[in-house]
């Protein structure tokens, strides 16, 4: 037996696989494993070849066992095997990779679907085991050789007795220290849970002898250990199925189990994408929120797998952030993976599967819109606000892709409309989209403007929401119709008779409204109104910042103290115009008084606060006892 050493840029990266490539401990399971399937399939595709392989599928297996006294975990395949060539190639020499070279030898040809690529996965070992002993028969080979090595100082390989085809990886467990717990890896659940993690989706069955708890036969209470051999692993995955092979029930409860939720989706997205890049996606839109999805907490991501291997829990750059709510999984053989297979490496493939799935999100919310509408608002009713915050986001970057999936309350319908459906029933010739902001549907409906645009016969979209607003500012427009507020004072809803009657009574009452302003300095302007029907004030605003946006801002824990410019507009034909009016001439001191009381009740009617409760109740309670 002769002890060879690896060379010196081996051992360098044998240090690195050990100690910086992976980042998690129990993968070296699933890298194992993966090469036992790969193994499997080397052989399994040879025989399809080779007459003389009498090879059945079903006998095809890999098997897993613990020695808690020895600390040793094993790895067994009935693989296509390596002798001492091989041996000396695949192991001697760190990132010396068999399957990738046979999947170059065949890569013309179809039903070759190998997952190693690098060499380096049967290091990740090492993280674990201060030892390790490969013993492996090739097909067709009368000897059987042990690789045996313990780390960086090198490796033997010795001929020994092997009576089966394949290759058996023993790993002897380094002894636990105050930082790390070894044994974990000697526990029947825990290598359970492992294998269910990464590779519940090898095609071929993973089996382990488990100890479990069994009623002693001819016994009551009597209990005895007893050892099953249990298949660990699923094999088929669920994706990999045709859609109509797979009932609702199978899809629900996959998405229970696998991501850990107690109701079933309000939605399944299944679809297998082959061309240029090879792709299945199964994603589900959960029937609610998680509990956890406004927080910093919160992680958005699919799961990625590259031929049934789990390689990321949660791979982020699959899902944009306005559709982080989507949960499920993206099946690939053509992601390009770093060396450790632990993270992706930023590349077109990557790229171009996530936007796909993106138009694939979008296409199917647009068909439940139009097709399954109940479901649609349900479903909107829970996530609307994130695809709000994906229009706002970003400046406004990604609103052309969502404007049509965003619903607002219509004053006609009475019910969650589109912006397409607003514009198809908007009156002719009208190149404006009403607004109104508030706490409520039914404060928004009392407000003195929403009755005077009403009263003209406009339909009016009723924004409740704190980022409504914002959204449309970013949007500025639909079908070319600007989005106006009616609290805005460039509403120009009259007619040009109307605005020139307008315009000569605010002329002929300036002086009025000067004096008025030197007790109400916080508006822009006094002025009189036609817009108001039967409503005597209100407050609009004038330029960007509205006075629904004043108090959002303001409210955030970062208040910069807002102030939206506000004009004070009183109704002309109301008897209170009158009543200011005969004030100015006979008694200016109680006209600042009445315009004080005017311009607070104003405020209120918008939802904002007052400077001084306890003086504007005063004030009335004096003018009432009058």
């Amino acid at each position: 037996m002769e002890t060879k050493q690896f060379k010196a840029e081996s051992k360098r990266l044998l240090d690195l696989m050990i100690n910086s490539i992976y980042t998690n401990k129990e993968i070296f399971l699933r890298e194992l494993i993966s090469n036992a399937s790969d193994a499997i399939d080397k052989l399994y595709y040879q025989s399809l070849t080779d007459n003389n392989l009498n090879l059945y599928r079903e006998d095809l297996e890999i098997k897993l066992s613990i020695d808690k006294e020895k600390r040793t975990l094993t790895i067994e395949d009935n693989g296509c095997g390596m002798d001492k060539q091989e041996l000396e190639s695949n192991l001697g020499t760190i990132a010396q990779s068999g399957s990738f070279i046979f999947k170059k030898e065949n890569e013309k040809k179809e039903d070759v679907d190998i997952i190693g690529q690098f060499g380096v996965g049967f290091y990740s070992a090492f993280m674990v085991a201060k030892k390790i002993e490969v013993i492996s028969k090739k097909m067709g080979e009368e000897k059987a050789y042990m690789w045996t090595s313990s780390g960086a100082d090198g490796y033997t390989i010795e001929e020994t007795q092997k009576e089966k085809v394949g290759t058996q990886i023993t790993l002897y467990l380094k002894d636990n220290t105050e930082e790390e717990n070894y044994d974990e890896f000697l526990e029947d659940y825990r290598i359970q849970e492992i294998v269910r993690k990464y590779s519940d989706y090898i095609r071929y069955p993973i089996k382990m002898a488990v100890t479990r708890k069994s009623l002693k036969e001819g016994t009551k209470d009597e209990y005895e250990d007893k050892v099953e051999i249990e298949t660990l692993n699923s094999m088929i995955p669920l994706w990999k199925k045709k859609k109509q092979d797979i009932t609702e029930e199978e899809y629900n409860s996959f998405y229970m189990n696998k991501f850990g939720d107690y109701e079933a989706p309000i939605k399944v997205i299944h679809a297998s994408i082959e061309g240029g890049i090879n792709y299945s996606m199964l994603l589900y839109i959960p029937s609610h929120l998680p509990y956890d999805y406004y927080t910093k907490d919160y992680e958005k991501g699919l799961q990625l797998y590259s031929n049934g291997v789990l390689i990321m829990d949660k791979c982020p750059d699959l899902l944009p952030d306005y559709f982080g709510f989507v949960k499920g999984l993206v099946d690939s053989p053509d992601v390009s993976l770093n060396i450790s297979r632990e993270m992706l490496q930023h590349d077109r493939q990557l790229k171009t599967i996530a936007k796909n799935i993106e138009k694939k999100i979008k296409t199917e919310l647009e068909s439940m819109l139009k097709n399954v509408r109940q479901k649609y608002e349900e479903f909107f009713n829970i996530f609307g606000m994130q695809l709000k915050y994906g229009c706002y986001n970003d400046f406004g970057m990604n609103k052309e892709n969502l404007k049509d999936l965003i619903l607002f309350y219509s004053s006609t319908t009475k019910n969650l409309t589109t912006f397409k459906e607003y514009v198809e029933r908007a009156k002719e010739n009208q190149d404006k989209i009403y607004y109104a902001c508030g706490e409520t549907i039914d404060k928004i409906d009392l407000l003195p403007q929403v009755q005077g645009v009403k009263g003209k016969g406009y339909e009016i979209l009723y924004l409740t929401e704190n980022i409504d607003e914002f959204v449309l500012k970013v949007l500025l427009e639909y079908d070319k119709k600007k989005f106006t507020n009616v609290s805005s004072d460039s509403l120009d809803l009259e007619s040009e008779e109307e605005k020139e009657a307008l315009k000569k009574a605010n002329e002929e009452n300036k002086d009025m409204f000067e004096w008025m302003k030197t007790e109400i300095k916080d508006v822009q302007e006094v002025r009189f109104t036609h817009k108001l029907k039967d409503h005597p004030v209100c407050l609009s605003s004038e330029g960007e910042i509205s006075t629904e946006m004043e108090k959002v801002l303001n409210s955030m824990p970062n208040n910069q103290n807002v102030k939206a410019r506000m004009i004070l507009e009183i109704n002309e034909n109301h008897p209170i115009a009158q009543k200011l009016k005969d004030l100015y001439i006979n008694d200016k001191e109680t006209l600042k008084k009445y315009s004080k009381i005017l311009y607070n009740g104003a405020r209120l009617i918008e939802g904002l606060t007052i400077e001084n409760p306890t003086e504007f109740n005063n004030s009335i309670c004096e003018l009432i006892s009058k």
